[in-house]
């Protein structure tokens, strides 16, 4: 193995140079000072020393309080720090709480399913160590969640919980920042350092985490914290760029790769599947992802044994199964080839069915966008990074950051499984391989840098620092500023002008009071509850004023372009063939339409249009459309269907909550609407979409059948139900509603008497 090396040997943290922790020593689990409980169950998994860099977190101060920022490699046990800081503030006397924070919902799911296994360690009471995950409404309270031990949220949710005012929070000993460079993301970077900056005023012991990060000591100096880092890994990563059917690693060494198929990738994917390992694929494009999963499955399909083919089969059906669009049926055909391809298209359920196929060996290679780098659990032996431009509005095709890059690469390597690990960039000619090499593989990640100075990123954070108290003054605001990572990398005064500028407009659109100080009013305090963008807020009411005014009437197209108009919707994009459908729709229907820029302002219209499209498909969705219509009309995927009812779902429930508080006569309206954005229903299916288990496909069966409401279908004939929607449904349904359904067998008899009748 190889041993430990830092990038650099102390950092400066105020004026103090202060020592970055390494150690080449296994310290053993036996010898730390935790709980004999917490000793044991580690043992029992197997882990009975602990790797160099966190014997270097242990040296560092992890179990004396200490807050930590560790920059270790992928793979070589950063939860496991986390981990032993919870359950030793968690079975300690003061009996704290771990708040764990991580960039996606799929990672907190994974991360919750590990820390449900602490339920082994029992604390003094007897109780085993409980875990909660928090993903769900971003204006609720959630104080069911202090009964936990260790909770699981993304930072956003982690924002909502403190403006929201959780009681719980307070309790909280132990906060981990997973994937921590990801403060510098313009979208969810603003979030977790207001967070952070938040939590940091109750002095809990902080670990923050991170595989890449060029600046790690300027995060240290932020979060006053102890810096561990290094570039040991259990398994020895060697990254590469293929060429002439042969991989050049960074010291020049090659490893020559024979001919499998025509396409090169194929042929490194081959090359690794005789060797018994599974590959990634990095693509640029959900098209590109899924093209190379179809080729990759039919070329490789003859390496799979006949027992992993069976296993195939039984993941294809599962797929099937979830939903009936094309591309379901593409990406069951891949894994019966052993191929799989993922996306943000997919739904949540294809997801997991492809990473956990993959995980246990079955699945042989995925060929993803980079969504799957950030953060998921999901090694392979070779990692292939195909793709490394990206499509930007503004630019066109770019080379991708080198932080990125050791993402995906740091996906390569199955501890305990792999005898090593290989990133490979795929070059087409000598220069793009020197390229390549110096680019990428010989290169440092990039700094990471706070993106808080923008009035867009600091609007809504305002709002909530007043209305939760963290500052009531305008100097006492610019004391607040001090505690972000803004404020390590420039001057925090800096940011006056634009917090002056956002100041005036809340105080212009009645959120905030300025007058011997910053107060919040009512209407302040909902927005921010409501976890919006207070210009959202604005841009709302003044719709709904809009609406009251023209005393037009309106439609669920009219409430759904107001959502689309706020700047917390992010509308999609408009293929070539979209503007003109597009704009005969709003010529058709432009009575519906608050407002309708000139096309002369080619910009302003473009981007009104992309607003339109977004709302269209809400409100086909809304209409009971069917999926794979939608996915074909608009050239999204299911995915993006259910990710957009998501965003739909949360600005139309904000704009019902406003328009009650303003006592608009559209806000019984915009209730139903919300209702029907939930299920993606009619107005009459919202009683029977209620049930448990009946969703809108199911709903609108019964309700043709004649079955409109949950009266009828509990005095309904058991075996009419089951013709409708199946046997085991329909049992599963009526014992729900208060029904006693006969057995199986016999409702299966009813059922088909019922053919009969």
């Amino acid at each position: 193995m190889k041993k430990p090396s830092v990038q650099i040997p102390e950092f400066i943290a105020g004026n103090k140079i202060q020592k970055v922790f390494k150690n080449d020593k296994n310290i053993q689990i036996n010898d730390l000072d935790i709980s004999p409980l917490v000793k044991q169950f580690y043992i029992d998994s197997g882990i009975t020393s602990l790797y160099p860099p966190q014997s270097a977190a242990i040296d560092a101060g992890l179990l004396d309080g200490k807050n930590i920022v560790a920059a270790i490699p992928t793979a070589s046990g950063k939860t496991l720090l986390s981990e032993f800081a919870m359950l030793k503030s968690i079975l300690n006397d003061k009996k704290g709480k771990g708040l764990y924070i991580v960039p996606l919902r799929a990672l907190a799911s994974e991360k919750y399913e590990r820390f449900r296994s602490f339920e082994a360690i029992k604390k003094n009471d007897g109780v085993g160590v409980s875990a909660g995950i928090a993903t769900g409404d971003l204006d609720a309270r959630d104080d069911w969640l202090g009964q936990f031990d260790i909770i699981v949220a993304t930072s956003e949710k982690v924002d909502s919980l403190l403006r929201n005012g959780s009681r719980w929070i307070e309790k909280v000993t132990v906060v981990v920042a997973d994937e921590v460079h990801l403060i510098d993301s313009p979208d969810r970077g603003p979030t977790l350092e207001i967070v952070l900056a938040k939590l940091m005023k109750q002095k809990p012991q902080i670990i923050a985490l991170s595989a890449t990060i060029g600046n790690a000591g300027d995060v240290a100096k932020w979060l006053s914290a102890q810096l561990v880092v290094s570039d040991w890994r259990p398994i020895i990563l060697k990254e590469g760029v293929f060429f002439v059917n042969a991989i050049t690693f960074a010291d020049r060494t090659q490893r020559e790769v024979k001919g499998f198929n025509k396409d090169n990738t194929i042929s490194l994917v081959a090359d690794t599947l005789k060797e018994g390992g599974q590959c990634i694929i990095f693509e640029s494009s959900r098209k590109n992802s899924e093209g190379q999963a179809v080729r990759t499955g039919v070329a490789i399909s003859k390496l799979i044994d006949q027992d992993t083919r069976e296993k195939l089969k039984n993941l294809s059906m599962q797929i099937i199964e979830t939903s009936e669009v094309e591309t379901t049926k593409k990406l069951a055909q891949c894994i019966v080839n052993g191929s799989a391809f993922h996306h943000a298209g997919l739904i949540s359920e294809q997801r997991k069915i492809v990473e956990n196929g993959f995980r246990d060996g079955t699945i042989k290679v995925i060929a993803a966008t980079p969504t799957l780098a950030a953060g998921l659990n999901l090694p392979a032996r070779r990692v292939i990074i195909k793709g490394y431009r990206r499509y930007d509005v503004n630019l066109g095709q770019v080379p991708i950051p080198v932080l990125e890059y050791k993402q995906m690469a740091g996906r390569a390597g199955r501890p305990r499984l792999d005898p090593y690990g290989e990133s490979v960039l795929v070059a087409k000619n000598y220069d793009e391989m020197e390229e390549l090499m110096n680019q990428y593989v010989l290169a440092g990640a990039e700094n990471i840098w706070s993106k808080l100075g923008t009035e867009n990123a600091l609007r809504t954070h305002i709002l909530s620092i007043i209305v939760t108290g963290f500052a009531r003054t305008m100097d006492e605001l610019l004391e607040f500023m001090k505690n972000t990572f803004y404020s390590t990398q420039q001057e925090p005064w800096s940011l006056k002008v634009i917090i002056d500028k956002i100041i005036s407009f809340l105080v212009d659109k009645k959120m905030i009071i300025q007058k011997d100080g910053l107060f919040p009013t009512r209407l302040g305090e909902m927005v921010s509850r409501l976890y919006i963008d207070p210009l959202s807020a604005s841009i709302i009411i003044e719709g709904l004023e809009k609406i009251e005014d023209k005393g037009t009437s309106y439609t669920e197209l009219t409430l759904l372009h107001l959502v689309s108009m706020t700047t917390n919707m992010r509308p999609l994009y408009l293929r070539s063939n979209d503007y003109l459908w597009l704009s005969d729709l709003v010529m058709e229907h432009h009575t519906e339409f608050i407002t309708i820029p000139p096309q002369s302002s080619s910009v302003s219209y473009e981007w009104f249009l992309s607003q339109v499209k977004t709302s269209c498909v809400m409100l086909d969705w809304i209409n009971e459309k069917k999926e794979e219509d939608i996915v074909n009309k608009f050239g999204i995927g299911e995915g993006d269907i259910r990710a957009l009812s998501d965003i739909t779902l949360w600005l139309v429930h904000s704009m019902a909550e406003l328009a009650a508080f303003k006592k608009h006569p559209s806000a019984n309206r915009v209730r139903e609407l919300e209702n029907r954005v939930e299920y993606g229903a009619s107005p009459e299916l919202l009683e029977l979409i209620q049930i448990r288990g009946i969703g809108r496909v199911r709903a609108r069966k019964l309700y043709n059948a004649g079955i409109m409401d949950m009266e009828m279908l509990r005095s309904c004939e058991p075996g009419q139900v089951a013709k409708i929607i199946g046997t085991k449904m329909a049992i599963r349904i009526l014992k729900q509603i208060g029904s006693v359904p006969p057995p199986e067998e016999k409702l299966d008899e009813q059922r088909r008497l019922e053919d009969f009748g």
